[in-house]
């Protein structure tokens, strides 16, 4: 373990005590792969798994593996019906599992997420069985306004990039508080604790993953 994946293990040890008291589940992993291995045995075969597009889930090679396994994917990247897409929206709702990065979590347990749609958001404040977050520590923040200003400018920028949103932080990189119709900012979410005990699993990677 080098220093600095020493040091992510001292910080994820601090979140994961705190997300515990707020209801929630956290785990801590040095690299992507024995992270997805993990994550990949605590979903049964045959399972419903969705998610909202995440980098990270991406990055981390765990949406690769799930495409290959035996397992019932609701994916509304799979089309680009308007109609298919509300119905792949509606199924997602009721999935076993949902897939999902934070814009940011707090050291004291606290998750900051911002979405255009609010599909993404939505989906961990209520509906699927079970939410898994896959987390780099490059998204650990001190604060909740610390988290908000990680997800409007570090986050929302390249987002924007990627998804071609006419915004003013897809021209100048900084977050421009707009009110445009590509906003990503639409809805602003903290999270501080969990009703369901366990729902919300946050894995931690001790790498750079996601925005």
């Amino acid at each position: 373990m080098t220093h600095r994946q020493a040091a992510f293990a001292s910080a994820a040890k601090t979140i994961i005590e705190n997300l515990e008291k707020r209801g929630m589940e956290g785990y801590f992993f040095e690299d992507s792969a024995s992270c997805t291995d993990a994550i990949l045995a605590s979903i049964p075969e045959g399972s419903s798994i969705s998610w909202g597009g995440s980098a990270s889930v991406k990055e981390s090679g765990l949406m690769e593996k799930i495409k290959e396994g035996n397992y019932e994917l609701i994916d509304f990247f799979s089309t680009s019906d308007p109609g298919e897409r509300k119905k792949l929206y509606a199924r997602a709702v009721l999935a076993d599992y949902y897939l999902m990065s934070s814009n940011a979590v707090t050291f004291d347990g606290e998750l900051i997420n911002i979405d255009g749609r609010g599909n993404r958001v939505a989906c961990l404040i209520h509906g699927p069985e079970n939410v898994i977050m896959v987390v780099g520590m490059n998204k650990i923040v001190s604060d909740v306004n610390a988290g908000i200003d990680r997800a409007r400018n570090f986050a929302a920028p390249p987002n924007a990039k990627r998804l071609t949103r006419q915004t003013p932080c897809y021209a100048t990189g900084r977050c421009g508080d707009c009110l445009s119709p590509d906003c990503m900012c639409n809805q602003i979410v903290i999270t501080r604790r969990s009703g369901i005990k366990g729902r919300i699993k946050v894995y931690f990677i001790a790498e750079d993953l996601g925005y």
